[in-house]
This record gives structure tokens, C-alpha cells and sequence, in this order.
């Protein structure tokens, strides 16, 4: 159970930036960055009542919200965003291909059409469109965000910025481009995606041969194997802190995403090993405050 730990900045350590992870899988993504100033919410796919409960857990009150941040429209990402928009009071940034995404949701019903006017009643007047290969502010947090290949109009990864600090979030992509890599390099800490061992991704009973190709597609999500290749042959070693992210719950397992990534890291060429640590994100419950 994570003990409430609120947002106290002051005390014997410095702390300029930190994060956690409220919720991560197929189910719904939410990622809370803060510092002094500023609470960003990054993507609102858990239920409303959902971020609620995991913003209380880590003290945050939800109206403290300065802004809500949303990478790409699949629901997994946006599904609770309508809901908490009647519950805070801030401004959602989102590039205008996925706002226009969000509110051409159709549904697989009559109530499509409800639910896309709906959307559009929240979001009046509530949103600031971002480009997704543009730098922006929110409050004292520099975020520059950049492509990553997946099958949504316009997702991006970013880093997050803060006096020297660099945390970067990308998950919802099926390979790292050499851009990524670029991005990658240097940071303080990272949330990336490992969401599926091949093997297993191969021979889950419950997902249909065309969802499995879209899977391990180049535009789909990246496996544990392709997170570890990365982490051998790429990863500049920089990072403190990697947090596993978007683990599915019927093509992987908490403790082979763990174990692949550790043994990778222990397989890199430099003479030094990283000392980085790996931490598994859960659908289920926040992750505890990461701070820098």
C-alpha cells in the first residue's frame, strides 16, 4: 500500500521534480510530474473515480491540477479525461489532430454520438493546442515533446524539464527510432514502455491473430526483447531511475519484464555498470514518488 506522501519540497534534501506513475497497462495510463509549482497530469485513461482515489493516495487534491496533458487519443489514454474535467479547474494540452480525434469518437453504439457532444461540452473552452514537435510551458515545467511511431494521429513521447532536470515519457509505440534514441540520452529519469514478451504475445489464447499482429507491429507496442536490446546496445547509462510502463496483463509477466531488463543492463559494454534502478509500474496502484 503507498503511503501518502503529499508534495513536501522542503526539508533536509532539494527537490526540484518528481513523479509517479498513478496507473499503467491496457486498463488506463495516468503519470502525475510535479515540482514546487506545478501538478501535470499526463493522459486520464483511468475511470474519473480512479484518479481521484490514486490523487488522494499520493496527497494531491485534484483541483490542484494545473494542467492536464494528453500524449494521443485512444481511450486507454482519454477514457476518464470527460469525467475529471468536472471535477478540476485546468486546461488540457493537446496537439490538434488528437483533440479533433477525441471528439470524433463514434462509439460502438447510438450513445457514440452523445458521447462525442459530451466531449465536446468538457474540452469548450478548456483546451491549448500544443504541436507535438514544438517545445511548450506549463507553470515552471519546459516540456518538449517528439513523435513516436503508433497507430494514433499525432502521439508523442516528451521530456519534462526543470532546472537541469530531464524526465522522459514515451509508451504507446512499436519500435525506437533514432530520434528516440537522440532523446533518450542524458536523462535523469525514464517511464518507457515494455508491454509484452514475444512468446507470450504468440501464444495468448485470448487475443485475436489480427490484434496480435497489431501488437507487435512497428506501430504497435514495444516488446521486453526490444526494450532490452535497447537497454544493452543504446542506453547511455545516464538515467537513475527507469520505470517499466503499459505491462499487458494477458501477454507478459511482472517478473520476466523485470528480469529481461535487469539482465540487459548488466550486459552493457561500457567498462562501468549502470547504476540504474528498474521499477515496474502496475495498473493497479500508483508507483511510489520518484524525485530528483
Amino acid at each position: 500500500m503507498i503511503k501518502p506522501s503529499g508534495l513536501a519540497f522542503s526539508g533536509r534534501r532539494t527537490v526540484f521534480m518528481k513523479f509517479t506513475v498513478l496507473g499503467s497497462g491496457s486498463t488506463g495510463n495516468a503519470i502525475l510530474i510535479a515540482t514546487e509549482k506545478t501538478r501535470v497530469l499526463v493522459d486520464a485513461g483511468l475511470s474519473c473515480r480512479e484518479m481521484v482515489k490514486r490523487l488522494g493516495v499520493m496527497g494531491i487534491d485534484p483541483a490542484d491540477l494545473d494542467a492536464v496533458l494528453i500524449t494521443h487519443e485512444h481511450s486507454d489514454h482519454v477514457g476518464g479525461l470527460r469525467n475529471l474535467l468536472g471535477k478540476v479547474g485546468c486546461r488540457v494540452y493537446l496537439s490538434g489532430p488528437t483533440r479533433e480525434a477525441y471528439y470524433g469518437y463514434s462509439g460502438s453504439s447510438a450513445n457514440g454520438n452523445d458521447e462525442a457532444a459530451k466531449r465536446r461540452d468538457a474540452m469548450k473552452d478548456r483546451s491549448v493546442e500544443i504541436a507535438s514537435n514544438n517545445e511548450f510551458r506549463i507553470g515552471d515545467i519546459d516540456f518538449e515533446p517528439f513523435t513516436v511511431p503508433h497507430d494514433a494521429v499525432d502521439n508523442f513521447g516528451f521530456l519534462a524539464m526543470n532546472r537541469g532536470i530531464r524526465l522522459a515519457t514515451l509508451t504507446d509505440f512499436g519500435h525506437i527510432t533514432e530520434l528516440m534514441k537522440s532523446k533518450l540520452n542524458g536523462c535523469d529519469a525514464i517511464i518507457i514502455e515494455s508491454n509484452h514478451s514475444r512468446d507470450m504475445l504468440r501464444a495468448c489464447p485470448v487475443y485475436s491473430w489480427s490484434l496480435k499482429q497489431r501488437i507487435a507491429g512497428r506501430h504497435g507496442h514495444l516488446s521486453n526483447e526490444d526494450l532490452a536490446d535497447w537497454l544493452q546496445n543504446d542506453f547511455d547509462g545516464t538515467a537513475r531511475n527507469i520505470v517499466l510502463a503499459h505491462l499487458s496483463q494477458k501477454a507478459n509477466d511482472r517478473h520476466l519484464a523485470h528480469l529481461t531488463a535487469e539482465t540487459a543492463l548488466r550486459m552493457r559494454p561500457p567498462l562501468f555498470a549502470a547504476e540504474t534502478k528498474i521499477t515496474l509500474s502496475d495498473h493497479r496502484q500508483p508507483t511510489e514518488w520518484i524525485e530528483f
